[in-house]
C-alpha cells in the first residue's frame, strides 16, 4: 500500500509517498522514527497527527479501531462556524489506527535530524517562477 506523507514542520509542509508498512498498526499520536520512512530522515522524529482514508474520511483521535463510526460532534470537520446554538451534527469518521485502508497519514517533527528538510526534499517549497508576459505578444494576437 502507497501512503501519501505530509511533514509538517514550521509552518511549511513536506510531501512523500512511500511503501511503509510498518505503519499499519500505528496510531494517532505514536512517534516514529524518521530513518524507516527514509534514509535522508535520520535523526528525524515524527509524531501521527492524522490523516485520511481513500474514501476521504478523515482518522478520529477519539475513536478506536480502524473502522468506519458516526459519532455526534459538536465542533470539527465540515462544521458550519455561524451555528445555531446547540447544534450537533453526525459525521463519518475512521478511527485512529491506520491500515490498509488509509491513503494518507500527516506528520509532525518532533525531534529534527542533522540534515535541513529543504536539503532533503530540494525540489519542493521553492518559490514559484513569474512569467513575464511579451507585451509585443498582445498586440499581435489582437490584430491576428
Amino acid at each position: 500500500m502507497v501512503f501519501k506523507i505530509n511533514i509538517g514542520h514550521k509552518g511549511k509542509s513536506w510531501k512523500l509517498e512511500t511503501e511503509a508498512d510498518f505503519l499499519i498498526g500505528k496510531t494517532i499520536g505514536e512517534k516514529i522514527n524518521g530513518k524507516e520512512l527514509k534514509a535522508d530522515l535520520e535523526g528525524y522524529e515524527l509524531e501521527i497527527t492524522g490523516g485520511s482514508d481513500i474514501a476521504g474520511f478523515p482518522l478520529s483521535k477519539d475513536v478506536e479501531g480502524l473502522g468506519l463510526k458516526r459519532v455526534l460532534l459538536k465542533k470539527g470537520w465540515g462544521m458550519r462556524i455561524a451555528k445555531p446554538k446547540g447544534l450537533r451534527l453526525r459525521k463519518t469518521v475512521r478511527g485512529k489506527q491506520i491500515s490498509n485502508s488509509v491513503s494518507q497519514i500527516n506528520l509532525k517533527v518532533v525531534k529534527e535530524g542533522s540534515k535541513k528538510l529543504e536539503e532533503i526534499f530540494p525540489d519542493q517549497n521553492k518559490p514559484k517562477e513569474v512569467k513575464q508576459e511579451n507585451p509585443n505578444q498582445k498586440e499581435q494576437e489582437a490584430s491576428a
